[in-house]
């Protein structure tokens, strides 16, 4: 969904947290009931795997995109293809959070909690705030569906849940009495009950409905029975919240006008964003894009959608395993393609010695790993960011790999971009690390204008580029470009540029085969000296108020870490930030920076791995914040434990 935004003005976001302001409150023309409005919601959907939750949040963010909001969203799923029903390891989520100004993160806790059984409720509950409103699926408080997740009396009776604002609703009744003229078996129609919930929040919150109805007969053109259905349930949940008593309030959140440069909008994932930003590279290059890849969570959305881009000359490759996916992809490279592997943690550990292998051809190589929880397979639906120092060193020998990490969803076209730039110029392999949290979210995204695109064309080697001593002209495979250190890429095919590759040390110059000791030093000083030279951008710091005390971060950390230090700001508290995109090489000016502060806070979701490479690069004894819980950090968590290293 697209929205236009004609305001340049931005409005910092204070609290990023779940404490939804009413700015106003007014009667709707008409009718009787009351319509608050409010700055901010974070709604919550949940229920068993097979509910359909995420694509019930998925279509209440893409209206929310389209009216105009700023959003932030964060599935939650369970890694089976279908968990047990009605078990707390099944549960399925999704948090969206939006707001009429800037924000940064998911929330840190829902106002609103729709639960579609008893392990939804008691999976979730420990994370809703007293007073905050909850929606129950009544028809699933069963005894026996409430004993299995170990409630021996119900919530919903026994006054456990009386701090909270509860709304009993018949969901599965409701659907199956509003979809009875329909030729459906029960269990055909009660499928449809995220659509009446989902119909029932949009009323709640004056979401637009227009495009889900469009999406549903698009999603079930092939069955227009089960389209009809599907759009019966979710008017009959907007009825149901215009008509009961039970609901005696609905909420506007004004679209955030303010919060963006002007532009097109639309709202689109971490990896969605991914997949653009390598067809954007592959057209700026003018190469063809392609992608040897093996499918794994949570990387595997990337492969989906670049298959659907052959008319940008794309050609995607699903191999058997890791392996042959980075081996095509290489081999790719070789024969003059913009080339791309996507994967995740487990699978850099099976792609080490093709990566080594493309160090020492110094070809252009894109390594993408969408970092999850590990090790080995770990949680393969929830994120951490533990692969930094297997991105750093992870490959026998010197084998030097630029690392680049996006910081938001929207991010990772951009970061797309800059590792292909690296790339190219640089002949080298280059790792982008993203994460589970960046590519299963997602929040606005400026479409951006042709012009504002980089050029990265290239010039591929022509012909000879070395006179030997008898004057003869040949070509010299390792001849260097002495500003990048790069060497030529020479096309297979092209007369006269015949030259030897492989895995076996190099000869300085001529590619031959070599096993003399100095030129092995020489090789390994080189090709750490070309990524040393990457030109990267100095980092910036946001210091406003000459802190004492700085917070670094890389990658999915920049969210929480910004609306934790907008909070303290506003508070009162003077602290520094500044966040990393370049790993490897580091900006030339990060030793400078991290020297002006007497304290340096690096909060990471690992055991310590930045400021690990951070106190022996730099010898400053930055302090860790680290959490492994296979969730993002919440902005309140951060904005205590950054409180703390202020006062210590």
């Amino acid at each position: 969904m697209t929205s236009q935004v004609s305001s340049p003005a931005e409005q910092a976001d204070g609290t990023d947290g779940s404490d939804a302001a009413v700015v106003g409150e007014q009667r709707k023309p008409g009718g009787t009931k009351d319509v608050r409005r409010l700055d901010r919601v974070i709604i919550r959907f949940a229920g068993d795997s097979g509910d359909g939750m995420q694509l019930t949040g998925d279509r209440f963010t893409s209206e929310t995109a389209s009216f105009g909001n700023d959003l932030s969203t964060l599935p939650n799923f369970p890694a089976e293809i279908r968990a047990p029903a009605g078990t707390l390891p099944g549960v399925s989520s999704f948090q969206l959070h939006f707001a009429d100004h800037d924000i940064l993160t998911p929330g840190d806790a829902p106002n609103v909690l729709v639960a579609m059984n008893p392990a939804a409720l008691k999976a979730n509950i420990e994370d809703v705030p007293r007073g905050a409103e909850i929606i129950v699926n009544t028809d699933e408080f069963t005894k026996r569906a409430m004993q299995k997740v170990g409630y021996a009396a119900s919530p919903l009776e026994d006054g456990s849940l009386d701090g909270y604002q509860i709304h009993p609703v018949p969901l599965t009744t409701l659907t199956v009495e509003a979809l009875k003229d329909f030729d459906l078996t029960r269990k055909e129609a009660e499928r449809s009950k995220n659509m009446f919930a989902l119909g029932l929040l949009s009323w709640m919150y004056h979401r637009p409905t227009e495009g889900t109805e469009k999406f549903l007969k698009s999603k079930f053109a092939k069955k227009p029975d089960i389209a009809a259905a599907n759009i019966a349930a979710f008017r009959a949940g907007w009825n149901f919240g215009e008509t009961t008593e039970d609901f005696a309030v609905s909420y506007e959140v004004a679209p955030a006008a303010k919060a963006f440069p002007v532009g097109t909008y639309r709202n689109i994932s971490g990896n969605l964003a991914l997949s653009y930003g390598l067809v954007s590279a592959s057209r700026q290059a003018d190469l063809p894009l392609f992608l040897g890849s093996y499918p794994i969570t949570p990387a595997s959305d990337i492969l989906h959608e670049l298959s659907k881009q052959k008319n940008f000359g794309v050609r995607t490759f699903q191999a058997e395993d890791e392996i042959a996916g980075i081996g095509a992809a290489l081999g790719a490279a070789f024969g003059g393609s913009l080339a791309v592997t996507t994967t995740s943690g487990p699978g850099v550990a099976l792609k080490s010695e093709t990566i080594g292998l493309a160090v020492s051809l110094e070809l252009p190589l894109l390594v993408i790993d969408i970092q999850r929880g590990g090790p080995s397979t770990g949680l393969p639906t929830k994120t951490e960011q533990a692969d930094l120092l297997q991105a750093m060193f992870g490959r026998n020998g010197e084998a030097p790999v630029p690392i680049v990490a996006p910081r938001t969803p929207a991010d990772c076209f951009d970061a797309a971009l800059e590792a292909a730039r690296i790339a190219l110029m640089y002949r080298t392999p280059v790792m982008l690390l993203s994460d589970g949290y960046l590519a299963n979210g997602s929040e606005p995204w400026r479409i951006p204008e042709l012009d504002e695109l980089p050029d990265l064309t290239v010039q591929f080697a022509q012909g000879p580029n070395h006179t030997l001593e008898d004057g003869s002209e040949v070509f010299w495979p390792y001849k260097r470009d002495p500003q990048t250190l790069a060497r030529p890429w020479a096309v297979p095919g092209t007369p006269g540029l015949e030259h030897r590759i492989g895995g076996i040390e190099k000869q300085d110059g001529t590619g031959n085969i070599s096993y003399d000791p100095a030129n092995h030093d020489f090789m390994v000083r080189t090709r750490q000296a070309k990524i040393d030279g990457i030109d990267v951008p100095d980092v910036e710091v946001d210091d406003p108020h000459e802190a004492r005390t700085l917070v670094l971060g890389w990658g999915s950390t920049y969210g929480p870490i910004t609306a934790a230090v907008r909070r303290l700001r506003a508070a009162g508290e003077p602290i520094a930030q500044t966040h990393l995109r370049h790993l490897n090489p580091f900006p030339k000016n990060l030793g400078a920076v991290l020297r002006r502060y007497d304290k340096v806070v690096i909060p990471e979701m690992n055991l310590g791995q930045l400021a690990t490479l951070i106190r022996a690069r730099y010898l400053v004894d930055a302090h860790s914040y680290n959490q492994v819980n296979g969730m993002p950090f919440k902005a309140e968590q951060l904005a205590s434990a950054l409180k703390e290293a202020i006062d210590g």
